[in-house]
């Protein structure tokens, strides 16, 4: 039997697990997801970022979900852009937003586009 015991409140890094049968600890990372919602306003100053950030992204371990100028809205009024970016922890994510390669590009998507970019928790069925 796998016991499961979410340590926190709310959504958490780490799930702990406890093995009963086998009398040991594990620790389970939680995959995070980078969502990035913009309209571009410079094409031409934009155009290096995409080859640029995308592999920054896969150097730190992260993939590419969804890259979408286009997206269509069925709700709301979101902007047209919609990237979504998938690491295997938060953590991993703030390394790769920090990091030195991303820094040197991230200023062709901030000073060229108006959107949002957020970082959220993979999301794990309770119980």
């Amino acid at each position: 039997m796998l016991w499961t015991l979410i340590i926190g409140e709310g959504l958490v890094d780490k799930i702990v697990c406890y093995a009963v049968e086998i009398q040991s600890w594990e620790v389970l990372q939680m995959a995070a997801y980078v969502v990035a919602n913009y309209n571009i306003t410079n094409p031409e100053a934009y155009a290096d970022y995409p080859m640029a950030a995308g592999a920054t992204v896969m150097a730190h371990g992260g993939e590419i979900l969804v890259a979408d100028p286009e997206s269509e809205a069925i709700e709301g009024q979101p902007q047209s852009m919609m990237v979504i970016l998938k690491f295997p922890s938060k953590e991993a994510a703030h390394a790769w937003y920090a990091s030195e390669e991303y820094v040197k590009i991230k200023g062709l998507r901030t000073d060229n586009t108006e959107g949002v970019l957020t970082l959220s928790d993979e999301f794990v069925m309770p119980g």
